[in-house]
């Protein structure tokens, strides 16, 4: 099976049940008529890429950097600024398509560089200021806010794709219930999102949440049968800088007599764990009591960790090669310049980035120029997220069109959704709440993963797939089958219709959408350019033109005014809904 093939019966099952409303349009409100379509039909181009692709497109690669820089200087079409938009922002809006293409990707992505970071934490602050007890809703409700509206859309999806590697969760309650610490935590990936990711990785070490969260806060040394917690030691070199595995640049495992070479040992893992000793939370002194919670500081939520000597590891400590027995801040710094310079970090950072926002299957070609952009920005400099991120998104492969290159997560599709049309907040304070439920929801909420692990592993293959067969990945069909495809369907049969959020104070703009509704194909083009990047194929659009043209909205026909009103509604949500059903818009191009 392709990427499509799992969730095609489901798909066929759940819109078949979807709202039908008679052919003349009378459908009931809040409810999307789906007459007329099948999406059983949808073309071979919606699948995922196949190998042989894949082949193509690592043959195109190769064809060298002129080709590249020719294609940097043409200009750009619309079709090409909203792929690139999708890739690069939570999804294109007609304004952004716009301004794209009277300017160029490198342009836009300097200009993003230049954007000033929103933080999350003054929305809590700013709330709780009006009397409101905050909690994990603030928390959402900043996120969705700034992850559409802001104007700072690159920093805000390369922060969203930095916490889904550096992983807290809300679902944690010692995580949950803090909000300006979370918000803070998320503030730090931010800012440190256009820096470099020796700082990012000292930040994420030393900040109280991930402290609380991978339990090193309040790490005691070694004393007796006691022995230092190795959780964070193990995940920040397993999930969030070397991985498990030897590396080649190109992101290929290193392997010596057919065995593959391991990154680390247990032994790394315990003389790691040491130097984690002796943090706990910041404050004025480094008493006995406050390190143990006692006295807090009123700021310590969002300070970074201090160390306390007196529960600091004193025994020589050995990992990854090197050796330190000094101060908890001089072994703390010893150990973050091994991980930072261990020649892994390139390759396997760069990966996760490439398949967060861009493709699930880089080719090795793809992998080694993001791999060597972190090594050394063209200035000597390693570990320049900016010269990673352009790596990323203005590579060739990035741009290449026609077959699927991942699978769009859960709250992607939604954000896409939100952009896209505009949405608008009643109250001013987009008031989201979480989004976990498989079957009445989206399955995913920002910060609520359900592990260290994330939402999903960036090596899951579906079993039993020609994916597996053919050694590919499908990182986000881990949290895909039939009750979240048909949690996903059923959640956005009444999103598109009546908005979303705490009593639907999110809600849409679907005014140029209605000005076109008696022109079913320049309304069907118009969500295409939004949705789809313009890559609709001709089957699907017509599948959908056809849905369209049997709600009638003819005035002879549905004399009733309510009914008439109903019909033309009916008509966008139709061609929304549709669209975002379809294999072609969920296998993200």
């Amino acid at each position: 099976m392709k990427l499509r093939s799992s969730l095609l019966v489901t798909l066929m099952l759940s819109l078949a049940a979807c709202g039908g409303g008679s052919s003349n349009g009378s459908a009931t409100p809040g409810t999307i008529s789906t007459a007329g379509i099948s999406v059983a039909s949808e073309p071979a181009s919606a699948t995922s890429p196949s190998v042989s692709a894949l082949s193509r497109q690592s043959t195109l690669v190769r064809q060298g950097a002129t080709q590249a820089t020719a294609a940097v200087a043409t200009p750009l079409t619309r079709a090409e600024a909203a792929q690139f938009l999708g890739q690069a922002s939570f999804g294109p809006t007609m304004a952004s398509i716009d301004a794209l293409v009277a300017s160029s990707k490198a342009d836009w992505i300097n200009n993003q560089f230049q954007l000033a970071p929103t933080l999350h934490r003054n929305h809590i602050i700013q709330v709780a200021a009006t009397g409101v007890a905050v909690g994990q809703n603030q928390v959402l409700e900043s996120f969705w806010n700034q992850a559409i509206n802001g104007n700072d859309q690159l920093r805000q999806r390369v922060t969203y794709a930095l916490s889904q590697i550096f992983v807290i969760s809300m679902v944690d309650a010692n995580i949950g219930n803090r909000a300006y610490g979370v918000s803070s935590y998320y503030d730090m990936l931010n800012q440190n999102a256009f820096g470099n990711f020796r700082d990012l990785l000292q930040g994420v070490a030393l900040h109280p949440m991930m402290g609380i969260y991978l339990s090193h806060m309040r790490n005691q040394k070694e004393s007796g049968a006691r022995v230092p917690d190795e959780n964070f030691a193990r995940e920040v070199m397993q999930l969030m800088s070397i991985g498990l595995y030897q590396l080649n640049l190109d992101g290929s495992i290193k392997t010596s007599g057919g065995k593959q070479l391991e990154t680390y040992t247990h032994d790394d893992v315990m003389g790691l764990a040491k130097v984690f000793t002796g943090w706990s939370w910041a404050g004025p002194d480094q008493s006995l009591v406050r390190f143990h919670g006692g006295s807090p500081d009123p700021a310590r939520d969002w300070t970074p960790m201090q160390n306390y000597p007196l529960f600091h590891s004193s025994s020589s400590k050995s990992f990854l090669g090197v050796t330190t027995n000094g101060s908890g801040e001089a072994d703390l710094k010893v150990a973050l310049d091994t991980l930072f310079n261990h020649p892994n970090v390139g390759p396997f950072i760069g990966r996760q980035l490439i398949q967060h926002l861009v493709a699930s299957n880089p080719s090795p070609g793809y992998i080694s120029r993001v791999a060597a952009a972190f090594n050394n920005n063209g200035a000597g400099v390693r570990g320049d997220m900016r010269a990673v991120i352009r790596a990323v998104l203005l590579d060739p492969e990035a741009g290449f069109t026609g077959d699927g290159k991942k699978l769009r997560e859960p709250v992607l599709r939604l954000a896409n959704w939100m952009r896209a049309f505009n949405v608008k907040s009643t109250s001013g304070r987009f008031m989201m709440i979480n989004t976990d439920d498989a079957l009445l929801g989206l399955g995913q909420t920002p910060l609520r993963s359900p592990s260290v692990f994330n939402f999903y592993r960036p090596g899951y293959t579906p079993p039993n797939t020609t994916l597996a067969a053919a050694g590919m990945v499908a990182p986000e069909m881990q949290i895909t089958g039939e009750p979240t495809v048909t949690g996903y369907l059923n959640f956005m049969q009444i999103v598109i219709p009546n908005g979303i959020g705490s009593s639907r104070d999110i809600q849409p703009d679907y005014s140029a959408e209605m000005a076109l509704i008696s022109q079913p194909a320049l309304l069907v083009d118009r969500i295409n350019q939004l949705l789809l990047a313009g890559q609709m194929s001709s089957t699907l659009r017509n599948q959908i033109i056809t849905a369209l043209n049997a709600v009638n909205i003819s005035p002879t026909v549905v004399t009733n005014a309510t009914n008439l009103e109903t019909a033309r509604k009916n008509r966008v949500y139709l061609a929304i809904y549709l669209t975002m059903a379809s294999p072609e818009y969920l296998a993200q191009r």
